[in-house]
């Protein structure tokens, strides 16, 4: 690598889905150490939400993992994968499920809203805190 190249500019698709993999991870840690501490502090129903968000978070991310493939195999002039239109499909159903989940959340915990968006704010936090990763090395 010479003096001016970036580190970036050797980011392969492996990378990124390694980078993927490692912020799943942080999420479920994260969420389920921070589900058990708010259950403990607040009661079981924020602990839920928080647990509910997480999971929506970490579902979020291996559904962006099947675009991103979906995407680089178009960009690459690969073949793409026969389920392309099932994958756009999914990718949108997914949205529509969610929605079920966090409005049944709401309505059937009676949690706190903002353990809920603490929970979705998991993959923002992960994906921030291995895209400043990236760049400091």
């Amino acid at each position: 690598m010479t003096e001016n190249e970036h580190s970036l500019a050797n980011f392969s698709d492996a990378d990124l889905e390694a980078l993927l993999n490692r912020a799943v991870r942080i999420i479920v840690v994260v969420g389920v150490l921070a589900a058990l501490v708010l259950w403990k502090a607040s009661g079981w129903r924020d602990g839920a939400m928080l647990a509910v968000g997480a999971a929506i978070s970490t579902a979020s991310i291996y559904e962006w993992k099947r675009l991103v493939r979906l995407i680089n195999a178009a960009l690459d002039k690969q073949k793409l994968p026969g389920g392309t239109a099932m994958v756009v499909a999914f990718f949108l159903l997914r949205l529509f499920v969610f929605a079920g989940v966090l409005y049944g959340s709401l309505k059937w915990f009676h949690g706190s809203v903002v353990a809920l968006l603490c929970g979705l704010g998991l993959a923002i936090l992960a994906l921030l805190w291995e895209s400043v990763r990236l760049l400091r090395n």
